[in-house]
Order: structure tokens, then sequence, then C-alpha cells
């Protein structure tokens, strides 16, 4: 029987950490960076996690973990 696949553009934006919750990291932080204020890059800077256990589920079978 053929295997799952990963999802190559997913697996680059989802991270999986020790204790099984799923990682992400801000959009909007590559360009034009002049035009938005100090707070807002500050906080794109960081990291977040996805809490909808929905969603969750969705990626980790994208991600194959």
């Amino acid at each position: 029987m053929a295997k799952i696949k990963t999802h190559k553009a997913s697996a680059k934006r989802f991270h999986l950490t020790g204790s099984g919750k799923i990682k992400i990291y801000h959009s909007d932080h590559r360009h034009n960076l002049g035009q938005k204020n100090a707070k807002r890059k500050r906080h794109l800077r960081g990291s977040s996690m996805i809490d909808s256990a929905q969603v969750t589920a969705n990626v980790r079978k994208l991600i194959c973990k």
C-alpha cells in the first residue's frame, strides 16, 4: 500500500514541538518593512502556536507526524 507523502510547503511552515503542539512563524515580515511600525514588526518576529484541534489534526496529516 502507498505511503502518505509529506506536503512540502506545509512542512516548511509548520513545526511540531516536543509536547505535540504545532508552531508557526508569522507572515508579513519579509519586505516593505519601512511602512510597518516598530511594534508590529516586533510582534511579527516571534512564533505562535496553533490552537484549534481541527486545524491541528489537518496540519499533522500534511506534515505526516
